[in-house]
């Protein structure tokens, strides 16, 4: 129930058109209403039920009183203007009325429009947000697919809920109550017949929104590993392809898709339960209202007449759309609320990564950067363990040791991608969580071992980060990256779209064009992951002069695969189990008997 009412604070900032759906809503009503009224009048003047009346009449806001009125105001018509004169305009007041309950019925469908869009716009906002907030740490435990999932399918599931609601409040709920009150007024003693029946219609579509919710939470997560694997199977084609392993690939998407279509095809056969339920209460209620309603008629010491009988009964009538809308809205809030849960589960997940109330701004950097006693663990594992270390402006540091020393994680903990569990990491004597994340970032210029591209422009790339940049900035940028001759090679030179994580350009290219986006930034810090390694030969060599040129006169934390390309580092640092082993320069190193000795001997034989 918490969460439904968090959905419905969403209204809030719809206020107008709340009012407005409201306001139309209520009109519809009052024409429905008095169109069906029109009815009475129409059929005492067809079939000649009563005498004219003569004598003026007072009008007043009660039953008796509005219908002797309108009859004294028809019977004045009648002998002006003639009995065929006055049916053709009753049966163009009905027409008209008729016209105006559906004007402005769809007015109020055309006022609440802004509000279910609007509704989906802020949630899917308010994910898209949360993604880019949440630590690293949290989409390693999650499913991309499943993410996707909460931000489409059942983002819709919340339209439905938040719209159904609505039309339940403000359309059905005062169409009902009105139309009671009505019914009440022409005969209290069918009204109440009416009663009898309809709660137990109720307690039954009651049950079955609670069953309908878990299956409907069920069903979601299954569409979540459904998307999953369809976004594994196109990140990983190339793969699945060359090991033969569709047919492995294939069976566990089939698996559970075939999981996701019986537990879909459940919940809409119990949400589809709901209708003809109620629709046959629906209708057992209209045969006991002619049974007790034709006795009451025929009884001549009963006041219900013929007519009032019939109005009664198209009055009935058109409530029976709107108690079918009450039992299926109540179907869609139950299904509704399981989506809601699963989105603001995401929504409320821990961010980990907090910034201070009191953070600073930090625009220089004009010192050292230090680890004093830094310690950091994913889950249970240690990965870092009492990291001392200390880097000097305009330095560059290398990072040297296995796969799983620790290097990685150091160069994530300076951006605050993650933060330390013990310890602490300062710059110029600040620590880093007393810096505002976007000005300690700001900071820094990153290049990593996979080239990380958007599916846009050359230029969108480059620029990326640093819109407010000159083309002629980017430009400079790119040809100190030793990119600028190829791209001015492609077809539509720097407005080119490169594809799907640049899928159009070559490794050497790709890594080019990330290396111009970090020298447009300007950065003061850079942190360099492995920015070759996946690299050949020729290409390595232009991305490692232009990684010289980015590095010029800026402090440099560089995670190293290949040993040859630190030889010139002002300190190489040795990491082995999370831990520190070794420090110095290139030839301190190589003298010594250790790690460094031994991956520079391996890769030299290798």
């Amino acid at each position: 129930m918490k969460d439904f009412l968090r959905l419905l604070s969403l209204v809030k900032g719809y206020k107008a058109n709340v009012i407005m759906n409201i306001t139309f809503n209520i009109t519809t009503i009052i024409f429905s209403i008095f169109s069906i009224g029109m009815i009475i009048p129409f059929l005492k003047l067809i079939f000649g039920m009563d005498t004219l009346k003569t004598e003026a009449v007072e009008f007043a806001f009660n039953k008796d009183a509005m219908l002797d009125y309108m009859y004294y105001t028809m019977s004045s018509s009648i002998e002006n203007f003639g009995t065929e004169t006055v049916l053709l305009y009753i049966s163009g007041i009905t027409a008209l009325s008729f016209l105006m309950k559906n004007l402005f019925r769809y007015l109020a469908m055309w006022s609440i429009a802004p509000l279910r869009n609007g509704i989906l716009r802020d949630l899917r906002n308010a994910i898209f947000n949360k993604i880019l907030i949440l630590p690293l740490s949290y989409f390693s435990e999650k499913r991309k697919g499943d993410i996707i999932s909460r931000a489409t399918n059942d983002v819709q599931d919340i339209e439905w809920t938040i719209i159904g609601t609505l039309e339940i409040i403000f359309q059905h709920t005062i169409t009902l109550i009105v139309f009671i009150i009505v019914l009440l007024m022409t005969n209290y003693q069918l009204t109440l017949m009416m009663f009898l029946v309809m709660p137990i219609s109720i307690v039954i579509i009651g049950v079955l929104g609670k069953i309908l919710r878990k299956e409907s939470l069920i069903a979601q997560q299954l569409m979540g590993t459904l998307l999953s694997l369809l976004d594994e199977g196109l990140s990983g084609l190339r793969i699945i392809k060359g090991f033969n392993a569709q047919k492995v690939v294939v069976n566990r998407f089939e698996k559970t898709n075939n999981t996701y279509m019986q537990t879909a095809t459940t919940v809409m056969r119990r949400g589809d339960l709901s209708a003809p339920i109620s629709e046959f209460f629906g209708m057992l209620v209209v045969s006991l209202i002619l049974w007790y309603g034709g006795k009451l008629v025929l009884d001549p010491g009963n006041s219900l007449t013929g007519e009032e009988f019939i109005f009664f009964i198209l009055l009935f009538s058109q409530m029976i759309p709107s108690i079918k809308a009450l039992s299926t809205g109540y179907q869609r809030i139950q299904k509704g609320i399981a989506s809601a849960q699963r989105i603001y589960s995401f929504l409320d997940a821990d961010e980990k990564i907090y910034e201070s109330e009191t953070a600073i701004d930090k625009k220089e950097f004009t010192q050292d950067i230090k680890f004093n006693n830094v310690n950091f663990k994913y889950e249970e594992e240690p990965v870092l363990k009492d990291i001392n270390l200390t880097i000097p402006k305009g330095k560059m540091i290398a990072l040297v040791g296995s796969s799983g020393a620790g290097k990685t994680t150091i160069a994530d903990l300076l951006p605050r991608f993650y933060d330390v569990i013990d310890g602490g990491i300062s710059i110029d004597g600040t620590d880093i969580r007393d810096i505002k994340i976007s000005e300690l970032r700001g900071l820094m210029g990153i290049v990593t071992q996979e080239a990380i591209l958007f599916n846009d422009t050359i230029k969108g790339n480059i620029k990326f980060g640093s819109e407010i940049k000159s083309d002629e900035e980017m430009i400079e940028a790119a040809k100190a990256a030793n990119a600028h001759n190829f791209i001015m090679e492609m077809p539509k030179a720097y407005d080119t779209i490169i594809g799907d994580r640049g899928d159009k350009l070559s490794g050497g290219q790709r890594q080019r064009v990330t290396i111009a986006r970090a020298i447009l930034k300007n950065p003061p810090i850079l942190i360099l992951d492995e920015a070759t390694s996946a690299l050949d030969t020729e290409s390595e060599k232009l991305v490692q002069d232009a990684l010289q040129k980015l590095m010029a006169n800026r402090t440099s934390i560089v995670i190293a695969h290949r040993l040859s390309t630190i030889h010139n580092a002002d300190q190489i640092v040795v990491m082995d189990k999370g831990m520190i082993v070794q420090q110095g320069l290139h030839s301190e190193l190589i003298d010594q008997e250790g790690i460094y000795k031994r991956l520079n001997l391996l890769q030299k034989t290798s």
